[in-house]
């Protein structure tokens, strides 16, 4: 990335008026995109995400606040990419109306379905900025309906890969090119409202941008851009500087690949020195035949927004990550090469380098950091053909699960909801609409009730096939092993998945992850997510605590006195408390 000297000659009103004017303009992409999307996964599920990117070597300026946190570092890797390929086959010209198109996972991207695109923002002519945004698209074609292959051993099957091309020239869309596309994917009558919604959000943002610079001219927004980024970088090393130098180690578990049924392990080794955190994976398994290989810019990209999460207050752009060094993990499962299989990399391993991050700074800064939440976006896809409506659909459900405790605390209270994890964005809730829109699939929902543990509710959902046939394929994660707890605390509630077909009852071989499994007419397919880690010793839980879950129903009374009877008083029953 490139170093630029702060300007110290900007006004502080001024400077904090444009960086909030920056954000807002990536905000106003984000909800032309939301608005306008087709597909529920974008529209409800809010799976995308919108930011504005350095001219010159793509380098994070701003990005929206109401996308998925794990964009943030990927879409600059994926936008550096455009502009290497701006270079190499465009003879470093564009225009201003280009869009590229661009979802290679070894480009900068993530997995297959996360589309992104990516333009030349102009100011009176002058290449000033790139505007991006990514949107995960219900199918990009593939072994499977939605993408999630848990047997896939090669890109190739996980779907169509795209490197960058430019989609719309000067103004235009290159009908061979979304001929190509829609060709290659199902239900394609319905990605065109997602390609034009992508589309006019980053419209939306060359509106809201060029109002902003007209404002306060070019030269004071770049000098604003450069003090923001050297801000960021201050403030980080502010916030690692008080972290006791030293080497701390954290590991996290996979359950499998998805195709050879043994786990995989993240080694994590954190060097603090100074004002540096080093970050050192190397130890970690290697590469893996199934799809829970993770590419490089995904890797990185959790790491930064583990290290943000623990310190939510530092602003986000290119300076946050400057103190941030990784050691890149060549020769794991961590550093994915053409053609390895990623469709779990963004919404599981990322998660599970997370909870590496945090097992391993947990013993450096517990009194900032919380035990593992629940770790998995629980990717469920279903595809199949409704008879009363004639045509085939695509379901995509993702649903997370609890959240760790804290020092002082439980799961959901009010500091985590401040430190929303990776994968949860506002994508809580997504199932009920999701299956709204497909109306041959009954979804019921209900939360905690059994996964009756403090400090680790998860999530409890069916779907009910109603009519037709359809194919369910699942990636998901913390089926073998729960959501670490950290300073004595039990780990968090497994993953489980459970489908009734005819009466009888089949579970996956890989426990949270396997595909095509086919399902008729009122077979229920079952889903229990895990919940968070417990922090801290349960011997020293206060009796009111234990009384509150049992009045709230997330204990029996009986079976919070086989746990806790040692610290609960024989008087009066402990729902009434």
């Amino acid at each position: 990335m490139l170093v630029i000297a702060a300007m110290s000659n900007l006004d502080p009103v001024t400077l904090t008026v444009i960086q909030n004017g920056l954000i807002q303009v990536c905000n106003e992409m984000d909800l032309a995109f939301v608005r306008s999307a087709f597909s529920p996964v974008i529209s409800e599920g809010m799976d995308r995400s919108d930011g504005i990117y350095d001219a010159t070597d793509g380098s994070l300026i701003a990005q929206g606040e109401l996308g998925l946190p794990v964009f943030v570092g990927t879409m600059q890797f994926s936008s550096r990419a455009v502009i290497d390929r701006v270079k190499s086959h465009y003879a470093g010209k564009v225009d201003p109306g280009d869009v590229f198109i661009v979802n290679d996972p070894y480009l900068g991207g993530t997995h297959l379905m996360d589309v992104r695109f990516v333009k030349p923002f102009f100011y009176k002519g002058e290449l000033f900025a790139w505007l991006a945004n990514t949107g995960h698209w219900p199918d990009v074609g593939g072994m499977v309906p939605g993408g999630f292959s848990a047997s896939a051993t090669e890109v190739e099957q996980e779907g169509l890969r795209l490197p960058p091309v430019k989609f719309w020239k000067k103004g235009e869309m290159d009908q061979e090119i979304l001929s190509i596309i829609l060709s290659n994917i199902r239900i394609a009558d319905q990605r065109i409202g997602d390609i034009k919604a992508q589309a006019a959000a980053l419209t939306t943002g060359e509106v809201r941008l060029t109002a902003l610079i007209d404002r306060y001219g070019a030269e004071v927004v770049r000098q604003a851009i450069a003090e923001m980024r050297h801000r960021a970088e201050r403030q980080m090393r502010a916030k690692i500087a008080d972290i006791p130098d030293g080497v701390y180690e954290g590991t996290s578990q996979i359950d499998s690949d998805g195709v050879v049924d043994q786990p995989l392990t993240i080694k994590m080794k954190i060097t603090k020195k100074g004002e540096d955190l080093l970050f050192d994976m190397t130890g970690s398994s290697p590469p893996c035949r199934g799809p829970m290989n993770s590419v490089i810019a995904t890797t990185k990209s959790a790491i930064y927004l583990a290290v943000k999460h623990i310190f939510p207050d530092v602003p986000i752009n290119a300076g946050t990550f400057e103190p941030l060094k990784i050691v890149e993990p060549e020769g794991t499962f961590l550093y994915a090469m053409y053609p390895r299989p990623v469709s779990g990399c963004a919404a599981e391993v990322s998660q599970r380098i997370a909870e590496a991050v945090f097992a391993a700074l947990t013993k450096a800064i517990p009194d900032l950091l919380f035990a593992a939440p629940a770790g998995t976006s629980g990717n469920l896809g279903v595809g199949g053909y409704d008879p009363e409506r004639d045509r085939s659909y695509i379901m995509y459900l993702f649903t997370g699960g609890g959240y760790g405790g804290f020092q002082g605390g439980d799961w959901l209270e009010q500091r985590l909801l401040d430190h929303r994890h990776l994968q949860d964005a506002a994508g809580r809730g997504a199932g009920a609409v999701l299956s709204r829109a497909v109306r041959g699939i009954l979804f019921a929902r209900r939360l905690g009730r059994r996964r009756r543990v403090p400090r680790r509710l998860g999530i409890n959902y069916a779907i009910k096939l109603r009519r037709g046939e359809a194919r369910v394929s699942m990636v998901m994660d913390h089926g073998r092993t729960g959501p670490q707890g950290v300073l004595g605390g039990a780990a968090g509630g497994v993953n489980t998945v459970a489908v009734n077909q005819g009466g009888k009852t089949y579970k996956p071989p890989h426990l949270s992850k396997d595909q095509d499994i086919e399902i008729g007419v009122g077979d229920v397919v079952r889903v229990s997510t895990p919940g968070g880690g417990g922090f801290g010793d349960p011997a020293r839980r206060k009796p009111e605590a234990i009384a509150r879950d049992v009045a709230k129903g997330y204990y029996s009374e009986a079976e919070a006195r086989e746990k806790f009877g040692h610290l609960l008083p024989d008087r009066e029953p402990l729902a009434r408390s």
